[in-house]
């Protein structure tokens, strides 16, 4: 150990002949540690909300979206879907068909966006079939006649709806011709299912029913709006979309999910970076502490410092001195803040304990993922800032001169 941050060390933990010295000192500490801990706590919420957004948007929608230009039907997509699953990057593929609707029950009626799906493929392609809180992904009842519909959570408590209940969907996009002209075209079904996708834009207005139902319902012959796709990294939805593309023909595009939500993605990660920025002002104050109780130190210390510098002591070694004292106190509070700030994180994945409104912020827990870039780029940010602030006190310590120091003593 050199003797600057023995002295360090010593004039850190020496007692002070001016107790408000003390206060900036633990000022400071307390500033770092509640900083850095905050810092962590936030960037730790902001990844978890990041990853459960994401999640459960591609458990309710593929990674990537095939479709022909103006939204023509697709026909002949019986044989597109093995030439799909032949590529290496997919997993697997399903037909669907999308529509909006009405949905009634008695006198209660609500917007419905209907989807027609498979269930045996949609399995391989979205989490819906896990998803399930009551019934299952299954619309043949034979005992009924009428064919099944599951509905969001949220969409079937506000109609009232429960398994087994009918209710009456009703679409503009097949009119059906009577004397008093054209009229939008109803069907009724049986409820057999109702899912939970965690989002409460999905459970408010997504409901599904076969494919085959969906085809004679609208109209649509053998065709289907698009084909959903799973590929194996959700990452490079767009090359894979792009090979698909290139495969199927000119006649065709694509979306991903990425495209479909970059705007939300986009303001999670500027939100991400702003609340970095804020939370930063307070390890910085806290620096401003360290500036004030230094300055105060080297006052206190001048005669001292007169004496190591007649016995020999160099400026750079006094100034060592002053910025070694600094780092053990951004670097205490640091490793104090990380401390705390990984318990908080842990006690708000076991415990939840903080519930959101799901209609404002799509998700109902508050979500924590903790990454360790965050813990290290938090940790060298603030060794660094406490350095910077270390360096005037420091320099003012050096520039003393010896005699003039212990004279004035």
């Amino acid at each position: 150990m050199s003797y600057e941050l023995f002295i360090a060390k010593r004039y850190f933990k020496a007692k002070r002949r001016t107790g408000f010295i003390s206060v900036m000192s633990v000022l400071s500490f307390a500033g770092v540690t509640v900083g850095v801990a905050a810092l962590l706590t936030v960037l730790s919420v902001m990844n978890g909300a990041q990853t459960e957004l994401r999640n459960k948007i591609l458990g309710t929608t593929a990674h990537v979206i095939v479709l022909k230009y103006q939204n023509q039907p697709i026909i002949g997509y019986r044989e597109l879907v093995p030439k799909i699953n032949a590529l290496p990057d997919v997993i697997s593929s399903s037909p669907f068909i999308y529509t909006k609707c009405m949905v009634a029950k008695k006198d209660k009626v609500d917007g419905l966006v209907l989807r027609g799906v498979d269930p045996e493929l949609e399995h391989g392609v979205t989490d819906i079939s896990r998803n399930m809180v009551a019934g299952e992904l299954k619309f043949d009842t034979m005992s009924t006649g009428l064919p099944g519909i599951i509905l969001g959570l949220d969409l079937a408590d506000r109609l009232g709806a429960y398994l087994g209940d009918t209710l009456t969907v009703t679409s503009s996009q097949s009119m059906k011709a009577t004397p008093f002209g054209l009229i939008p075209k109803t069907r009724r079904f049986i409820l057999t299912g109702i899912f939970d996708a965690g989002m409460y834009e999905y459970n408010s207005t997504l409901g599904y029913i076969g494919l085959d139902q969906a085809q004679s319902f609208l109209e649509m012959g053998p065709a289907v709006t698009g084909i959903e796709v799973r590929i194996k990294d959700i990452y490079q939805a767009p090359e894979a979309g792009k090979k698909i593309t290139a495969l199927l023909g000119p006649q065709y595009r694509f979306n991903d999910w990425i495209h479909l939500n970059w705007s939300l993605f986009s303001a999670l990660k500027l939100e991400k970076t702003a609340m970095f920025l804020i939370l930063a002002l307070i390890i910085i104050v806290a620096a401003l502490n360290i500036i004030s109780s230094l300055i105060m130190t080297v006052i206190e210390k001048t005669r001292e410092i007169g004496i190591l510098k007649s016995m020999g002591a160099t400026s750079k070694s006094i100034m060592k001195i002053f910025m070694f004292q600094g780092l053990l106190v951004g670097g205490i509070g640091t490793v104090l803040g990380m401390g705390l700030g990984y318990a908080l994180c842990l006690l708000l994945a076991r415990y939840q304990f903080v519930n959101l409104p799901a209609d404002v912020y799509f998700i109902n827990k508050l979500p924590v993922q903790m990454q360790a870039g965050d813990f290290v780029l938090v940790s060298v940010s603030t060794i660094l800032i406490t350095f910077l602030a270390a360096l005037y006190p420091a320099w003012k310590a050096s520039r003393l001169e010896p005699i003039e120091a212990i004279r004035y003593e």
